[in-house]
């Protein structure tokens, strides 16, 4: 197991308080490495939908059973500056951000990375499945082996000099050979369930936690053609694509179908919708990016890629223009449904991630 690190090398590993960066630090130990565990609380506010406390309690006892030291620290204040406070002006334009992928580049792969820098760590490990080749030319990411996790895409967005002093010791692994060595090692966490959601949202419902920080701004649904079907909340609270949730079931969509989200008219303040017999209409051939971030020599000219605009998504076939403003142009070979501004278009030559932008609007 090449860990990319000479055996004895302080590697700090963050810790969740869940099974994959348990054993992330287990492989580390394992290969001979010095290794620290890192606790970061990034919201602090404790409820029923935020299990903080259980989570340090669960990172302190794998700790305790790997026999190395947990350190802790709250980076709330830069999350709720770096994060949170793009997180809400996104939706304040209507459109629908990626948070994990902000929390990766300013959090964890940015204040936090430096944080276990001054602990004296050569190198910072996380539980995320992806894979690292360190290479003359550069750091190279790669999708994790377990096709069903890779979290490239929500490191896309990561200075490509920052994977230089990283490395992800199990994303040469199925999540079901994690389980196995956790309980294989006596770790309690080896059956503990993986988290979901936005991390400090949890599993809480989403349009309740966003109307605490943003006030509703009612507005006309309408159909493309400009009938009136109802009222929205505020556009923030509707995402392209959406089904359901609109509060306009008494009104069919002519053939009894149902209705989709198809566009926000933000000038007017309008959420437009189609039936369901129209969703082909909620698609795009194309879309500009803003600015790239380039885990490759950035190229300059265009060229075919794998495209995800979204994190489910398989790849995309795409030609991939770059623009003189750091953006590129993305065109589809068949069109998508739903793109959405805000979210993230990330750009693969096979498994390679070659990097991503925010999706700034579709043409």
């Amino acid at each position: 197991m090449n860990m990319g690190a000479a055996t004895g090398t302080r590697i700090v590993v963050g810790m969740s308080g869940g099974v994959d960066s348990a054993v992330a630090a287990l492989r580390l130990i394992e290969a001979g490495h010095e290794v620290h565990g890192l606790y970061m609380s990034n919201w602090d506010d404790e409820d029923a939908y935020c299990n903080n406390a259980q989570d340090y309690q669960d990172a302190r006892t794998a700790a305790r059973e790997l026999g190395i030291v947990l350190h802790r620290v709250s980076f709330e204040p830069e999350y709720r500056q770096r994060v949170f406070a793009e997180f809400l002006d996104e939706y304040r334009r209507g459109r629908t951000p990626n948070p994990d992928v902000l929390c990766n580049r300013e959090i964890k792969f940015g204040v936090c990375l430096h944080y276990a820098q001054r602990l004296g760590a050569q190198c910072f490990a996380t539980g995320h499945y992806a894979q690292l080749e360190q290479q003359a030319s550069g750091p190279v990411l790669l999708r994790g082996a377990d096709a069903g996790k890779d979290q490239s895409y929500f490191l896309c967005g990561v200075e490509r000099a920052r994977f230089a002093q990283v490395q992800f010791p199990i994303g040469s692994l199925p999540k079901a050979e994690v389980r196995a060595q956790a309980q294989r090692a006596g770790l309690p966490v080896f059956n503990k369930p993986d988290s979901t959601g936005i991390c400090f949202i949890g599993e809480r419902p989403f349009a309740q936690f966003l109307a605490a920080y943003l006030p509703q701004d009612p507005g006309p649904i309408e159909t493309t053609d400009g009938r009136r079907l109802g009222t929205h909340r505020g556009l923030h609270f509707y995402t392209l694509g959406q089904r359901g949730g609109l509060e306009i079931g008494g009104v069919r969509g002519g053939s009894g179908d149902p209705w989709y989200v198809a566009h926000k008219d933000t000038g007017r303040n309008a959420l437009v919708v189609v039936p369901a017999r129209e969703r082909g209409s909620v698609t795009t051939a194309a879309l500009r990016t803003g600015v790239v971030n380039w885990l490759i020599e950035p190229p300059l000219a265009a060229f075919v890629a794998g495209v995800k605009t979204r994190y489910r998504q398989p790849d995309q076939a795409a030609r991939v223009t770059p623009q003189a403003d750091g953006s590129v142009l993305i065109q589809f070979e068949m069109p998508q449904w739903a793109v959405t501004p805000g979210q993230t278009a990330a750009l693969y030559a096979g498994a390679r991630c070659l990097g991503g932008g925010a999706i700034e609007e579709t043409l």
